[in-house]
């Protein structure tokens, strides 16, 4: 069994992030995966919610993901969503904010993005 896989997590707009990694941990609508260098091949929806990824040198990435698709195969993990945001891009007090605003103005959809956000900056 190899000891890392190669991840790349796209955007629609752009090219997050791509590297080597031991472990990412994703929401899809089965609910929470963790994919291991080795895994099973799989296709999946993804949920908006955070992905953790584990890279090969011990330090961790954390991206605030809304929706996309996820698959693994050949040891290649490629992560396909609307919207990417890596946790040091979020400006916290824009997303409380946003939450806020969202809450007061009953939009659901915008409330789980700013709750996204704010998950994947206390998860980094």
């Amino acid at each position: 069994m190899a000891a890392e896989l190669h991840v790349e997590l796209v955007a629609a707009d752009r090219s997050v992030w791509s590297g080597e990694a031991t472990l990412v941990v994703a929401r899809t609508t089965s609910g929470d995966i963790g994919v291991m260098p080795g895994h099973q091949p799989l296709l999946g929806v993804l949920e908006s919610g955070p992905v953790t990824i584990r890279t090969s040198d011990g330090n961790t990435v954390v991206a605030a993901v809304h929706g996309g698709f996820i698959s693994f195969a050949d040891n290649k993990l490629s992560l396909l969503a609307e919207i990417v945001e890596l946790s040091d891009e979020i400006d916290v007090q824009r997303a409380e904010r946003a939450l806020e605003r969202a809450k007061a103005e009953a939009d659901a959809s915008a409330e789980r993005r700013a709750d996204v956000r704010l998950r994947a900056v206390a998860t980094r």
